[in-house]
């Protein structure tokens, strides 16, 4: 078990940047790891990742040093451990809409008496070769990142109790999916939007945990972080898309302009 520094960065008020990736690839994630990036959200909800696959790319983000954090579609025990044990250092949960669910989450991730967690010698345990499985359960409670992610008008309702639950260190806010559910899909900026997500953020704070959303450029960065959210992240294919387009644009405009630079 790896210690967690976007973890420590959180708990002593820092903040962290970084992005899904819902690209199967371990390279990618050693070019995100070598750009600077915090952390990797490895996606395997909305991408076509399961945890051999994660697996690959955990040892990626160890070589260069990047957090892997993975998103996980279902909130199920068996289906989070299988991603823990292979080392990932964090789960982030999406609709997570009722207080029980956060607590599911919880106890998914943690082992006793924090949770549920079953143990075994795994990669994450270094497959119980570098010391007493006890060691290794108190420091994996103590560092692995538990993140609920509230983007429905059901866990908006709940708030109060989704916060109530010890164990969560991060909660999320989804403005993609909560930009749905008050009619406005896509619309991101909407004053609307950002309004219901800059409240949410607020309780979020008060309660002691860290508040999270997506800042895909520098403006929303800023909107947020002056607002007092922590934890910050984009997405890897924007990534790939801006870049090439960027090259395109810059090499369409050169041709055009008769090969004057």
């Amino acid at each position: 078990m790896r210690s967690n520094p976007v973890k420590e960065k959180l708990k002593n008020g820092g903040i962290v940047i970084g992005t899904f990736c819902p690209i199967p690839s371990p390279l990618v994630v050693e070019v995100l790891g070598l750009s600077g990036l915090d952390f990797v959200i490895v996606d395997s909800e909305h991408g076509p990742i399961g945890p051999e696959t994660a697996e690959a790319m955990y040892r990626a983000a160890e070589s260069v040093g990047i957090t892997p954090v993975t998103r996980i579609g279902e909130n199920s025990q068996q289906v989070i451990q299988k991603f823990l044990d292979a080392g990932s250092l964090g789960v982030q949960t999406p609709l997570v809409n009722t207080r029980e669910e956060a607590r599911r989450v919880v106890d998914a991730v943690k082992y006793p008496p924090m949770g549920k967690r079953g143990l075994a010698g795994t990669r994450a345990s270094w497959y119980g070769l570098s010391g007493p499985l006890g060691e290794y359960v108190e420091m994996a409670n103590r560092e692995t990142l538990v993140v609920v992610q509230v983007e429905t008008l059901e866990a908006v309702k709940n708030i109060d109790e989704i916060l109530s639950v010890e164990g969560t260190d991060v909660v999320f806010m989804g403005p993609t999916d909560l930009s749905s559910v008050l009619g406005m899909a896509g619309q991101t900026r909407d004053p609307k939007v950002r309004e219901l997500i800059e409240q949410l953020g607020k309780k979020a704070v008060a309660a002691g945990k860290a508040a999270g959303t997506l800042a895909r450029d520098l403006e929303e960065y800023r909107y947020w972080r002056e607002r007092g959210f922590q934890y910050l992240c984009t997405g890897a294919p924007g990534f790939l898309a801006q870049g090439a387009q960027g090259y395109v644009r810059a090499v369409r405009e050169f041709e055009r302009s008769g090969g004057r630079a």
